[in-house]
């Protein structure tokens, strides 16, 4: 793989714009390149292609001519770059092309002008994200220090031994380092720093702050020096269960308890309780800080590197298009710049392994760094083999049920619509969830093509999120199991043989149903145990709804089951069909009972009610306005769903024209969020017309052709209201035919509002899901000394 194709795809998706500008300084290189050529001909070009092959062929056999080539002074007569500071601290670097006034200079010194500015760029970005790790770094000193004074109090209350209690002091005071130092030329003269990897022994020499971890040196410089001559330490030793008197916990509200407690109480902090409960619960959230605090090191070190080769690729290939010796003389300029000079992301990446391991894994290393880095997930040849032949079989089988309906003329008899009545809503269900899962498993795809991390998006555990195989394995597994079953219970109910046991044969249903239900709940570590998982509690989180604080898993999942209204009231039908013994006389009268249709009205509207409690929820969280005009929408489509479904039980004139106008109002209010909104579509003033600024997806006729087809599908509910005749089509197929295209219509949606969801994390360069800190300092004068 070339370098430039490697540089993209191991890139940060949300820092694609804070990274050098490779492919742009490769298209500077091209006109550079274009412009020699033209100058020579074509003769030419080649003879001199021939003696500078010659030259690499045989310029490595003289070392001494080769190390003269490097050590010569044609490079110091190329460029020149200087080095100027802006706002106290920050470093620009201009490079001065000494050859400008020959033939094509410009194009060079063009070159070098886009080279300062993304050495600017990135060294600005990157220094500004090391300084937020070393904030973040002080924040955690903090609160391992509460954690461990925390232990103290409770594991060991009469702990008075003074020796030990210096000992544990010294502990909490060095946990985390508050500060790393960078390299002497780093440090803004004038400025004051906490420097917790250097020391200073009773001689005046520097020393590893490991051995002496109760110090904690204040340096105050105006000199260049490390150590510092000017010298003022302040010991920080005191009594370690001093600083639980200026802590409390913080409670986000993320559980129903927390929530009621905080709607009643009014306060999102409470005192320490002192169990082992609590420090249970702080340490497990403290853990997932550092795992999210450890991944932004490495994800910050790779930054560098990455950063760093591009430069020194970009180098050498300008050395070769332009005949010159450039790139020692920028690469030293590279390496002096805080990119490749700070050493402060190293520094903590071993003291966060170190604090993790000792206090977190029992001082288990292997087990700490296996927390730490979680392994990837790997594509497995055989995921492949069986998705293409269960997709093959499924294909089979359809085929197969097709023939025989066909065959058997059932669709001709007098007791089909019976038959189709009873039969359809049991199987259509698994037509619905599969479709689903198969266009989750386009969505997936067109994710990673476009490189939009929804990974991070949805929260998933690394490691644990599936990819588009394994979504498409498991949903032709889940249709190989429907239709298997479908046909088998088709032949049997055809099958003379066999109607003296028709009682048994419509259980066949509901053992499918029971299967899919145990694999779904299955606690054993099988089929992808933490994705079921993963569905299962955001699923429980909507049901809970507004109880459990609103993360976009909860809301996305929720506008998913909002398109799967027909399979939702198909969980009811088998209530009704097996709970009340139809299925023992073969008839469906699931309709004459009063309870089903009261429950017909419910199913349809739980899902939007889910998501107007969610929005009511972040309303009162966020006091964001948004949130109160999309839960405005949604009891507008309850309106509508309600009034739909009353015209589908009572018909009549008056019930359809407020069907249609109750469901215009609600369509057009979901339109307008869904372009507007969700895809952030439609903007005034865009560089591209009609859309917005940035864009995943090159062609733009592909937005264009997806608002159309939003709006076009989400008038299928007109179906419903007017009834178009298609021909032989059975009533019972053709709502089936519009469900399936509210489902499409959900897959083309979740691909833009992922999209729109990733280039708003791309601007704000967030990359990382934040975790609420389990403690919160309330003394200034205890947050000043720590």
């Amino acid at each position: 793989m070339k370098f430039g194709k490697g540089f993209k795809k191991h890139m940060v998706p949300e820092w694609t714009d804070a990274y050098m500008d490779y492919n742009g300084l490769k298209r500077l290189l091209q006109d550079i390149r274009q412009f020699k050529q033209s100058m020579q001909p074509p003769t030419a070009i080649r003879a001199s292609q021939h003696r500078l092959a010659m030259h690499r062929a045989f310029s490595g056999l003289n070392l001494q001519a080769s190390n003269l080539q490097n050590q010569g002074d044609i490079e110091d007569q190329v460029i020149a770059v200087n080095t100027t500071q802006r706002d106290g601290s920050r470093k620009l670097y201009k490079t001065k092309f000494l050859m400008q006034y020959e033939e094509g200079g410009e194009k060079e010194v063009t070159f070098f002008n886009k080279l300062d500015n993304e050495l600017n760029k990135v060294s600005t970005f990157y220094k500004n994200k090391v300084e937020e790790a070393l904030n973040e770094a002080a924040t955690l000193n903090k609160q391992m220090g509460a954690l461990i004074a925390l232990r103290i109090k409770v594991e060991k209350p009469d702990f008075d031994d003074s020796s030990s209690l210096k000992r544990l002091s010294m502990d909490i005071d060095g946990t985390m380092p508050v500060r790393i130092s960078s390299s002497s030329k780093d440090i803004t003269p004038g400025t004051e720093h906490v420097d917790l990897t250097l020391g200073v022994n009773k001689d005046g020499s520097c020393q590893d702050a490991c051995t002496a971890p109760d110090v904690i040196t204040v340096i105050t410089t105006d000199s260049s020096s490390v150590c510092g001559e000017e010298v003022k330490s302040r010991d920080f030793k005191r009594d370690p269960l001093e600083i639980l008197d200026h802590v409390k916990i913080n409670n986000p509200c993320e559980s129903p308890v927390s929530t009621i407690k905080g709607v009643l109480n009014d306060c999102k902090e409470s005192d320490l309780s002192f169990n082992k409960e609590e420090i249970r619960k702080v340490e497990e959230r403290l853990k997932l800080i550092f795992i999210e605090f450890y991944r932004k090191l490495h994800l910050l070190k790779h930054y560098s590197f990455m950063n760093l080769s591009a430069f020194s690729k970009i180098m050498k290939k300008y050395d070769k298009i332009s005949s010159r010796s450039a790139s020692r003389s920028y690469m030293k300029i590279v390496d002096k710049s805080y990119l490749g000079s700070s050493d402060e992301v190293t520094g903590l990446l071993e003291r966060v392994e170190a604090t993790f391991i000792e206090h977190f894994s029992n001082s288990n290393r292997r087990e700490g760094m296996k927390s730490l880095r979680p392994k990837l997930r790997r594509e497995k040849h055989c995921i492949t083999f069986f998705s293409g032949f269960f997709s093959g079989c499924s294909i089979a089988l359809l085929v197969a049920v097709v023939l025989l309906m066909v065959s058997r003329k059932l669709m001709d008899k007098e007791e089909a619509t019976s038959y189709m009545e009873n039969i359809f809503p049991l199987y259509s269900l698994y037509v619905y969830i599969a479709l689903h899962m198969l266009l989750y498993a386009s969505n997936i795809y067109f994710w990673r093509r476009y490189r939009i991390n929804y990974p991070f998006i949805f929260g998933f555990k690394q490691g644990t999120e599936l990819g588009s195989q394994e979504v498409f394995l498991l949903s032709n597994g889940l249709a190989v199991l429907a239709l298997s079953t479908f046909l088998a219970h088709l032949h049997l109910k055809m099958d003379l043989r066999t109607r003296d046991y028709g009682t048994y044969t419509e259980l066949i249903p509901l053992v499918l149903l029971t299967v899919v239900l145990v694999i779904t709940f299955c606690p054993f570590n099988i089929l992808y145990r933490s994705s079921r998982l993963f569905l299962i509690h955001h699923l429980f989180r909507c049901v809970c709804a507004p109880l459990y604080t609103v993360t976009l898993p909860d809301f996305f999942l929720a506008d998913q089951l909002s398109s799967q209204i027909p399979a939702i009231r198909s969980f009811e039908f088998y209530i009704c069909y097996y709970g009340l013994g139809e299925f023992s006389q073969r008839r469906n009268k699931c309709h004459s009972h009063d309870v089903y249709n009261v429950f017909y009205f419910i199913v349809a509207v739980i899902p939007y009610w889910i998501r107007f409690l969610q929005c009511l929820r972040r309303l009162f969280e966020e006091k964001d306005v948004s949130h109160g005009y999309n839960s405005l929408r949604y009891l507008m489509t309850i309106v509508a769903v309600v009034i739909r479904s009353a015209f589908e039980l009572r018909k009549g004139t008056s019930w359809m024209v407020l069907a249609v106008v109750s469901s215009v109002v609600a369509t057009a209010m979901n339109t307008y969020w869904d372009i507007i909104i969700d895809w952030g579509l439609l903007q005034r003033q865009s560089r591209n017309f009609c859309l917005r600024d940035k864009l995943s997806v090159s062609h733009k006729s592909v937005y264009f052709a997806a608002m159309v087809l939003d709006i076009l599908l989400r008038f299928a509910w007109l179906q419903s209201v007017l009834y178009f005749n298609f021909g032989s089509l059975h009533g019972k197929t053709v709502s089936s035919i519009i469900s399936c295209l509210e489902i499409l219509r959900r897959g083309m949606w979740n691909f833009f509002r992922l999209e729109n969801e990733h280039l708003n994390n791309v601007g704000r360069y967030r990359a990382f899901k934040s975790v609420p800190l389990p403690f919160n300092y309330y003394d200034a004068d205890i947050d000043k000394d720590d």
